[in-house]
């Protein structure tokens, strides 16, 4: 047989493509980067808004006195979060959000950075570590956090987990987290967390929570207390317990007090006691569990819409702790949390400048002399209509009202 028989293909020319591959082809590669580019702009990196300062503010002016008068030098919305009362505030910058993007306010009210995500809604927002902490609602209830440095908007951390769908905000200046019925959690600086209590959703361990079952009706936290009021079948307890356990997931418990009303809510804690809140009776506790204080106290409006979990309105001022019940500032001891005294016919919580507490009143703003309580004179300040609950924040040389979904500036 003639050896042209076995001749090797010709692979040196390429195989013919025709005028239906080249077609085939474009349309193929069409699609592809369709696919490509309709994943981009869908990305969820796509929906965030984020403009941070050129550089980092620097309030350096603040309040020597109280000041004589005041006007109006800003106005801008700032949608009610659960549990966050009073004016946002971190590093002199006023910390305001519109229900999808946070704008840091200078004490002028002239923006310094922004952060947004116009995919989700704002569920959270705090302060602490000098930087401002909010949360997004998404898939997994309340549960993408971003930690933002408070001077310049520039990313500090982030996390995402599951979490409640409306929980309320709480925080120290050591801890953020959140609370609700089933479950309260605490996140130290890198969002990391270090403790949770209550019900679990798919725990990895069986049994490390002591008390599954009970409804969460309040919670406070500062340093290393962590205090929790709830109801279980067996009654309503007062949990005290560390803010760090060695497991995060087991809570160290170091009291659990039996409270007598399942009305009971926390209305302040200490570094090492915390208080309660009947309706008409106002008792503090140890972080061991003894009973410190016990008082009766006028009724009020403060517990009518309490069903589920539960954040008062508080403020630190220099000599006290403070909350609001509805109708008057209550002002307690900041070792065993007895009331000092009451401020009566206020719209809300304070601030403090020097000795003279700064206190919202009708039509003003009442300067109060911080050691015998008694008033010096009245800040006249024209709300318009508004006439629901006032909180007082400073900002730099400004005083901050917090009106509803407004917050106002005053200078």
């Amino acid at each position: 047989m003639s050896s042209s028989a076995y001749r090797r293909a010709d692979t040196t020319h390429p195989l013919r493509r025709t005028r239906g591959d080249l077609l085939a082809t474009a349309t193929i590669t069409a699609i592809s980067l369709l696919a490509i580019g309709g994943a981009v702009v869908t990305a969820p990196v796509n929906s965030v808004t984020h403009e941070p300062a050129a550089q980092p503010a620097v309030i350096d002016e603040e309040f020597t006195q109280a000041p004589s008068g005041l006007a109006e030098v800003f106005r801008a919305e700032d949608v009610s979060l659960p549990g966050v009362h009073r004016p946002v505030i971190a590093k002199g910058l006023v910390m305001t959000t519109d229900g999808h993007e946070l704008t840091a306010l200078d004490p002028r009210g002239k923006e310094v950075f922004r952060y947004g995500r116009a995919d989700r809604e704002v569920c959270s927002l705090a302060t602490a570590w000098e930087s401002v902490v909010i949360g997004y609602r998404s898939g997994f209830g309340c549960g993408e956090f971003t930690r933002l440095h408070a001077t310049s908007g520039e990313y500090a951390a982030t996390r995402a987990a599951i979490n409640s769908e409306v929980p309320l905000t709480i925080s120290s200046n050591d801890r953020v987290g959140t609370v609700s019925a089933d479950r309260v959690e605490l996140w130290r600086s890198d969002l990391v967390r270090t403790s949770e209590y209550g019900e679990v959703p798919a725990p990895q361990e069986p049994d490390l929570q002591p008390h599954p079952g009970c409804e969460i009706t309040s919670a406070l936290t500062r340093t290393e207390l962590l205090a929790v009021t709830e109801v279980c079948s067996e009654g309503a307890f007062l949990r005290l317990q560390d803010t760090a356990p060695e497991d995060s997931r087991e809570p160290e418990i170091s009291a659990s007090v039996p409270l007598d009303s399942a009305d009971a809510r926390l209305v302040a804690v200490g570094e090492d006691a915390a208080a309660v809140y009947y309706g008409s009776r106002l008792r503090s506790f140890s972080d061991d569990g003894v009973e410190l204080y016990s008082q009766n106290v006028p009724t009020a409006d403060l517990l009518e819409d309490a069903a589920g979990a539960f954040v008062p309105a508080t403020a630190d001022l220099p000599h006290n702790m403070s909350f609001f019940d509805g109708e008057r500032l209550y002002l307690l001891s900041p070792t065993d949390l007895s009331v000092d005294g009451v401020l009566e016919d206020v719209l809300g919580t304070g601030a403090a400048i020097g000795d003279e507490l700064l206190v919202p009143v009708a039509d003003g703003i009442a300067v109060i002399d911080a050691v015998t309580l008694q008033p010096v004179r009245k800040l006249p300040v024209d709300r318009d209509d508004y006439d629901g609950e006032v909180h007082v924040a400073l900002a730099g040389e400004t005083v901050v009202e917090k009106r509803g979904d407004t917050v106002v500036g005053l200078a």
